[in-house]
């Protein structure tokens, strides 16, 4: 079966000139990257349709060599799921979270934590988070620990910073996130310093009879990690940015440029399928900004070719080169394409 999907499962040929893309469109997908071999990985997400029974479990990978993206096995438990969130160390992906769809609507974060490894095409279990969550923000540090970061749980946001050690499989807790606990924000690291910002958080009712509300939250935070404890981080609150702040965009560490990047999203808060809570369709941004870590200060980039949201993570490609795979493009269009973009900063 795994030959048949080899041959079968090519979604692009590569042929001079066409852009890599995936067979079937996907959103809010968990994608990771593997530099050595220059391959994107994506696991679960949303397909073309966008109701809970479009939710999946299917995994995909695209090699930019070959400028192609084949089927790969499905996460073991069969379970789709959206929002979860993929760290590459070595030659394992390590998959967290996320959340199901139940045909009444209820959503529930999932556990699981699945390391696949690349050089077998296997899944293994590993340790299951303590603080199911899902739409968290993940980042790597030391080629060994992940960090897990705020995000959604059961029927709330947490303040829970966890950590992960991928040498002993074992969970640990980092110090407390120090923000208005959010889900759908995005972050990246360079070094010991991480830095995330916006995201969705809940605003509590103001009568007795209303419900509460999900609204966009403008808010940056850097966490300098303890290299010598790295369960301790120390948080300080970066300036505020003008403007609402923005849902799912895709983001990362830009190790040469000492920058945090930052690209894509939305600012108006939505559902999986891209309907705002306020029940306004939510449309993508073109935006490209980052955080200079060494300059402590924000940088503006030229606007991407693309509107885009509804991403987990910003792959670099290298160079000032990135990418996204899949999302959602406007009208709530749900995306087969990976879209790359060169970061050029502006004259401003």
């Amino acid at each position: 079966m795994k030959i048949l999907a080899a041959i079968f499962g090519i979604f692009l040929t590569a042929c001079a000139g066409e852009k890599m893309a995936l067979h079937e469109a996907v959103t809010n997908n968990a994608v990771a990257y593997h530099a050595p071999s220059q391959t994107i990985y994506s696991f679960a997400g949303l397909g073309a349709g966008k109701t809970w029974q479009d939710v999946h479990a299917k995994a995909y990978e695209c090699t930019q060599k070959a400028n192609a993206c084949l089927f790969r096995d499905p996460l073991p438990d069969g379970i789709g799921r959206l929002a979860a969130t993929a760290q590459t160390i070595g030659d394992r992906v390590y998959i967290f979270g996320g959340y199901s769809v139940a045909k009444d609507g209820s959503e529930t974060s999932t556990p699981q934590v699945w390391a696949y490894d690349l050089n077998t095409q296997s899944y293994s279990r590993k340790a299951d988070m303590p603080v199911p969550v899902d739409d968290s923000v993940s980042l790597t540090y030391q080629g060994r620990y992940i960090y897990l970061v705020s995000g959604w749980h059961k029927d709330d946001n947490v303040v829970n910073v966890q950590m992960y050690d991928s040498q002993t499989d074992q969970w640990f807790p980092a110090s407390d996130w120090p923000g208005v606990p959010v889900f759908g924000h995005a972050g990246g690291i360079v070094g010991g310093v991480m830095t995330i910002c916006d995201g969705v958080q809940i605003i509590p009712p103001k009568t007795e009879n209303a419900r509460r509300t999900f609204e966009t939250i403008s808010a940056c935070w850097r966490g300098d990690i303890d290299e010598a404890s790295p369960q301790n981080i120390t948080w300080r609150k970066l300036p505020q940015l003008p403007g609402q702040g923005l849902y799912r965009m895709a983001a990362t560490g830009w190790p040469a440029q000492n920058t945090i990047i930052f690209a894509g999203g939305s600012d108006n808060a939505y559902n999986y399928n891209g309907i705002g809570y306020n029940k306004i369709p939510s449309e993508p941004s073109k935006h490209v900004w980052g955080y200079d870590i060494a300059a402590d200060e924000y940088v503006l980039f030229k606007d991407k070719p693309k509107a885009t949201m509804d991403h987990r993570t910003l792959i670099h490609l290298g160079g000032n080169e990135f990418m996204t795979l899949g999302g959602m493009g406007e009208e709530q269009t749900v995306l087969k394409s990976a879209d790359s973009f060169k970061a050029k900063k502006t004259s401003n």
